[in-house]
């Protein structure tokens, strides 16, 4: 069914207005886009079941891949979860408000219908000040997943979120560019050690330093999972960020990488077809044919997160028929970046 998107610019303190006006609209079971610090999110009401079945809808999101709750004090999280481990008391101190999300068991008032029918509950509390004021305002936790189409690149502007939803959703939030522009790090701390299920913002190390050893699960491994996984977190099973260019990912060393993909967009290009190239800034003149993109420098990998998707979603707009990507892997945040290129690429990549 189709609906008029509402789209509105809020910037604090100035768009109270507007943030009362979206506040409503999730207080009735609307759906609202909005931004957070890693990309925007699709908001409902995490405790309403027929809410949160209306992101499943909107996205064209599987019904088992389960939806972050979204809190706006730390206090909250008593309410969701049945336990809360002293290590996740301890993540919680250092990094919320931020990019972190944790996987508690859930308390009994929590649907299985935001969980994705799971026992347990992914929670975090954003930094973003818009997100923190909309949660504030309207005073519900807010499940919210990314703001876009199921399986296309992850939305880290207002008008991503208008190309993939604009009619399927009552509201956005226009805050501008995101600020890191990968989801967050999600930590399942129902175990005695806890298990990163998705890398992001927030590294290993990092985690480490606060509460000790942190396990990698193997479903997020750089390698393809398997069919019967089943999803204790957004990402873990499905094809996700893809752009609808073939994408494929050339590792190796530098001048290897170079060659295999001017040779192979040479060829595709003889053929009639359209390609792409994503760079690093550091070889971007090296490419002589194709559209080449560059999402930043290898001694700046937060250029790297933030431009990513944007640069997926670009090459869609321009209709290119094939993308050749070379590698992230050695940058400080590369198993971040790698986790979600071979996700967007359904894990084709060529070693050269």
């Amino acid at each position: 069914m189709y609906m008029n998107t509402i789209i509105k610019k809020i910037e604090l303190p100035d768009g109270r207005k507007g943030l009362l006006e979206a506040a409503e609209i999730l207080r009735k079971g609307g759906l609202v886009a909005f931004p957070t610090e890693t990309v925007y999110g699709l908001g409902a009401d995490g405790l309403r079941e027929e809410a949160a079945r209306k992101i499943y809808e909107a996205k064209g999101r599987p019904s088992d891949n389960p939806l972050i709750i979204h809190i706006a004090d730390r206090r909250d999280l008593a309410d969701l979860a049945a336990e809360i481990p002293e290590k996740a008391a301890a993540l919680a101190k250092k990094f919320w408000p931020g990019p972190l999300t944790m996987i508690f068991k859930k308390s009994d008032h929590v649907p299985k219908g935001t969980t994705g029918g799971l026992d347990t509950v992914a929670v975090r509390m954003p930094s973003h000040p818009l997100a923190l004021a909309l949660l504030k305002v309207s005073g519900i936790y807010i499940a919210a997943p990314s703001a876009n189409i199921s399986g296309r690149p992850s939305p880290t502007c207002a008008e991503h979120v208008r190309e993939d939803l604009d009619g399927k959703i009552d509201m956005i939030l226009d805050g501008g560019e995101v600020e890191i522009g990968i989801e967050s790090t999600i930590v399942d701390v129902t175990e005695r050690i806890p298990v990163i299920l998705r890398p992001g913002f927030i590294t290993k190390e990092m985690l480490e330093k606060e509460i000790g050893e942190v396990a990698l699960d193997p479903a997020v491994l750089l390698e393809k999972p398997k069919k019967e996984i089943v999803p204790k977190a957004p990402g873990m099973k499905y094809r996700h960020y893809a752009p609808k260019a073939d994408l494929c990912i050339v590792e190796g060393k530098t001048e290897r990488v170079i060659a295999y993909i001017l040779e192979n967009t040479k060829k595709k290009m003889e053929q009639g077809y359209k390609v792409g190239i994503l760079a690093a800034e550091e070889t971007k003149e090296r490419y002589v044919q194709g559209i080449v993109k560059t999402i930043g420098s290898r001694k700046d990998d937060h250029s790297i997160l933030q431009r990513l998707y944007g640069a997926l979603r670009e090459f869609d707009s321009i209709g290119v028929d094939y993308i050749y990507s070379e590698s992230f892997s050695e940058v400080e945040h590369g198993y971040a970046v790698m986790n979600r290129l071979l996700k967007a690429a359904g894990y084709q990549r060529e070693r050269v």
